[in-house]
Formats: C-alpha cells, structure tokens, sequence
C-alpha cells in the first residue's frame, strides 16, 4: 500500500509539471512575457547557487513568490518550476528535483492568487514564512515516500521532527528577505507589468 501511494504522488507530481509546460508550449504569451519569465527563472536560479553552503537559506523562495505575486499564477508556477530545474543544472539533478520544480512551481501559484486580492500584501510576510515549511514539508514527503521503511505514523512524524531546524532556517530566511527586498522588487516589477499592459494595448489599437 505504501509504495503504491508513493507511485500514485510521484505520478501526479509529474503530470502537474507537465500539464504545465504543455499547457505553456501552447498559450498565446507573447515574446516580452516569455523573456520576463526566463529572466525571473535566471534570476531566481542564480539567486540559489551562491547560497548553497548556507543549509536551507536562499532567495529563490522569496524570488518566485514576489515573480507570482506580481504577474499572476501561472508565470508563478512557470518561474518556480524552472528556477528549480536550472539552478540544479548547477547544484545536481536528481529524483528531487521534479519535487523540487512541483513545490516552487505551488509557491508561485499560490502567490499568484494572493495577489489578485486586494489587501494581500499586508500579510505577505508571515505569508512567505511560511512558504519555506510548505516547500521543506513537500520535499519531506519526497524523503519519506522514497526512503523511510516501514512507513507508519511513527516513522513519518521523526523524519518531519529531524528536519524541522532546516525548516525553520528556510521559512525565517524567506521571511528576511522579504523584509529587506520586496518594496525594490515590487517596484521594479509592477514596472515591467505595465510596460507589457501598455504594450498590449498599443498592439490592440493597429
């Protein structure tokens, strides 16, 4: 039953990111969404590298979430799932990181639907603390399904416990850099966002 399941998640984990890039191969996004997208992706890959020797600390959490948070979930989960998959270009690919590319890819979409809300931003700090036990937890759940034998309550709740200091790193690195850098990314963002509105509109009057 155990190893059923596991098949069962890792399937879906799988499909989830390819319906998404399916769905991204045949939508109508023009050239200057696609090249904010890549350079979000770049950016928050990057973002992963040079923090690699601190456990758990990097910006590419906050990085996806604010890229969902301004231009909506579907560029969210696009940033997220590929930042993951390139930044490991670097760091080593393996069997985590579809995981990987499925859990940034949720921060981004769930961002994305904060920011269609009005009032979201007041809670975006606390929202991003706890973007990092989110992620940590879905990686957990990778750990658990394809490593812990027997597979009881037992054995599920010590490797969360084990983990829980490298979880907390994350979520309160997150929330740093949420502190220190989303009034200049927001900016320059909603920047961009605009050009690309004004863009759109002019194309609409020819």
């Amino acid at each position: 039953m155990g190893d059923n399941a596991a098949l069962f998640i890792t399937l879906s984990v799988l499909l989830i990111i390819f319906a998404g890039y399916f769905y991204f191969e045949k939508s109508s996004l023009g050239t200057k969404e696609i090249s904010i997208i890549g350079t979000l992706s770049a950016f928050a890959a990057i973002g992963r590298v040079p923090f690699a020797a601190i456990p758990n600390v990097q910006p590419t959490t906050f990085i996806v979430a604010i890229s969902g948070y301004v231009f909506g979930p579907y560029a969210g989960f696009l940033v997220g799932s590929t930042a993951a998959f390139v930044s490991n270009i670097f760091l080593g690919q393996g069997p985590w990181t579809p995981w990987q590319m499925f859990s940034w890819g949720l921060v981004g979409v769930i961002s994305g639907f904060i920011g269609k809300k009005p009032g979201g931003i007041s809670v975006l700090g606390f929202i991003y603390f706890l973007f990092g036990f989110m992620f940590d937890w879905i990686m957990n759940l990778w750990h658990v399904l394809g490593f812990i034998k027997p597979l009881n309550l037992n054995t599920i709740m010590l490797a969360y416990l084990t983990g829980l200091t490298m979880d907390i790193m994350h979520s309160c690195g997150n929330f740093v850099f949420s502190m220190i850098f989303f009034e200049k990314f927001h900016k320059v963002l909603l920047r961009s966002k605009r050009r690309l509105q004004i863009t759109y509109i002019s194309n609409n009057k020819h």
